[in-house]
């Protein structure tokens, strides 16, 4: 579709909201629920309304800033750090520690308060629903110190997805990289991360994680970065990686 019928036909309300850089698809159909977003001068009830550049879009009184360029960083999670906005019991978040030089920014999936690693954070809500969903085919890539003695048939096995606790995990990749008394170095694959996926996946099989951490997202690798530093990945790559324009029209962008 050219950038022109896309204008022509709109496109829904929370899309474009999340284009503008201002949340995710989900949040936003959260803040019409709650009476936030308007359109020529309505206050919306549901987010199936379908919107052109013509529409006047207002979030909480103001209007919708036009859409920045969408950008792309990598980011070292430390260990101990909250994958959100605000916590209620207080723990701290990551948001609280990235440089304040950074605009508003969205995480691209989430790591567990322990786990560590490689995190991307991006501007545009629309690209970070995208780079999680499954059908991406994006592989993560991890490494688990374990406190155990690994099996490596049951291991193996994982590559055939594993129902723990009513709950089915599809296949998973795991491979020994190095075993010392009783705690060892695990290599994990997955294209698809659940909630706290590789913890309980390796309790199922005996094995406590001690240590937890992304070492890539599909082609962005973690490399050398070091605990706490972001990275920006320059358009160039991200129109080699992604296939996206990262201009964005007005608002709404493919």
């Amino acid at each position: 579709m050219s950038e022109k019928t896309s204008q022509m036909k709109g496109e829904r309300i929370a899309k474009v909201v999340a284009r503008a850089g201002l949340c995710s698809r989900r949040e936003a159909e959260r803040w019409i629920a709650d009476g936030r977003i308007a359109v020529n001068g309505k206050v919306l009830e549901t987010p199936a309304v379908t919107v052109t550049d013509v529409d006047m879009v207002m979030v909480d009184g103001n209007p919708l800033p036009g859409a920045e360029k969408i950008r792309l960083w990598r980011y070292h999670k430390p260990p101990g750090l909250m994958t959100t906005n605000s916590d209620p019991e207080g723990r701290p978040t990551i948001f609280e520690r990235l440089p304040r030089e950074l605009p508003r920014v969205i995480t691209v999936g989430r790591l567990d308060m322990m786990s560590e690693g490689l995190l991307l954070l991006t501007n545009d809500g629309g690209l970070a629903r995208r780079l999680e969903l499954p059908e991406t085919g994006w592989t993560r890539r991890y490494r688990a110190r374990v406190h155990g003695h690994v099996d490596e048939a049951r291991l193996a096995n994982l590559a055939k997805g594993v129902t723990v606790e009513g709950v089915r995990y599809g296949p998973i990749t795991a491979e020994l990289e190095s075993q010392q008394r009783s705690n060892a170095w695990l290599g994990i694959r997955l294209n698809e991360g659940k909630n706290r996926e590789i913890r309980r996946v390796l309790a199922h099989l005996g094995l406590d994680v001690t240590r937890l951490i992304r070492t890539a997202y599909g082609p962005f690798q973690m490399g050398n970065m070091r605990r706490g530093d972001v990275d920006e990945i320059k358009g160039k790559v991200l129109k080699e990686q992604l296939a996206i324009d990262t201009g964005g029209i007005k608002g709404q962008r493919k």
